[in-house]
């Protein structure tokens, strides 16, 4: 198959991709059409059915496998397709793994690395805590490893959940040797939990949008609710010890107006705003210097970093 991050201005395209989204539209002349998202594990692009009753548009749904004919165009500076016929693909016609955009490391590799850097946290209340969420809950764990970090901005990938967590961990953990002020057990646990709420916040692919419980409570609140329920299931977890951990997680975004419902007040709430905020930017920049591999000049004006962006490294 031809995958959309290869596709070109000209391109005819006849394949087989997911649909993303599908939503009714009207033009301003009172024609209806449709405007689609055709995704693949590269990405996605924006198509439009101009002639949504045309005999060639079959009938198809958000999150159905369609074989898509059209045209290539370039609008406004963004590929689009233009779509001539679209027919639902049945089971066996097409391999989900190539719509889902998935981590470029081994998902079971970085999981085994989590495990081991469980096992080296000394204090037995949160080795306890991290083995009821990583070690002995298997549908957790499933889930945690499936997930993605984001619906789009950083890791928004299956595994991206496990990859950022496992490089906000290793971060946290060179912090402790170049800052030893800082409660290794404390901050890596902290580390390792930051945002197993998105295992609820966010659904499953091929969805990967945002739950009920996601938009109306949010990934920080629940995951300070799940670490409360562990927590009370291990006897005699120190009350002051689960508090300075929830407040870690209540705080990782740093800044209110950043989602937080609290401000960093320790240390290691702090290493870990900072080492969460890190990984996610240095991410978000990545996938967009891979989104633009072909342009070695500006790349634009970017609202998350407030700047015009550069692809070109200067030698």
């Amino acid at each position: 198959m031809k995958y959309i991050r290869d596709l070109k201005d000209g391109d005819r395209l006849f394949d087989i991709y997911l649909c993303k989204h599908k939503q009714s539209a009207v033009t301003k002349n009172g024609k209806p059409y449709e405007n689609v998202i055709l995704q693949d594990k590269t990405g996605t692009i924006d198509a439009k059915v101009w002639e949504p009753n045309n005999p060639g548009i079959g009938e198809y749904d958000t999150l159905d496998y369609i074989e898509v004919y059209g045209d290539v165009t370039n609008f406004q500076g963004a590929l689009q397709v233009s779509v001539k016929r679209i027919r639902v693909c049945a089971e066996g016609e097409y391999n989900p793994e190539d719509y889902l955009p998935i981590s470029s490391k081994n998902i079971d590799t970085m999981y085994a690395e989590l495990l081991e850097l469980i096992k080296s946290i000394e204090n037995s209340y949160l080795r306890q805590l991290l083995e009821l969420f990583f070690v002995k809950d298997e549908t957790f764990a499933k889930l945690f490893k499936s997930s993605s970090a984001a619906k789009t901005v950083h890791h928004g990938f299956v595994g991206g959940l496990l990859e950022h967590t496992l490089s906000v961990t290793k971060l946290c953990d060179y912090y402790c040797t170049a800052y030893p002020v800082l409660k290794r057990d404390l901050l890596l646990t902290a580390a390792m939990c930051h945002d197993i709420g998105k295992t609820s916040e966010i659904s499953s692919f091929p969805e990967n949008n945002y739950t009920d419980d996601g938009q109306l409570i949010g990934h920080i609140v629940i995951g300070s609710q799940m670490i409360g329920e562990r927590a009370a299931k291990i006897e005699g977890f120190p009350h002051a010890l689960l508090s300075q951990l929830q407040h870690c997680i209540l705080s990782h975004h740093g800044k209110y107006e950043y989602g937080s419902p609290k401000i960093p007040a320790i240390i290691e709430a702090l290493a870990l705003y900072y080492a969460d905020d890190t990984d996610a930017k240095l991410e978000t920049f990545k996938e967009i210097l891979d989104n633009n591999s072909e342009n070695s000049g500006w790349l634009g004006y970017n609202r998350l970093f407030e700047s015009n962006l550069k692809a070109s490294r200067i030698e």
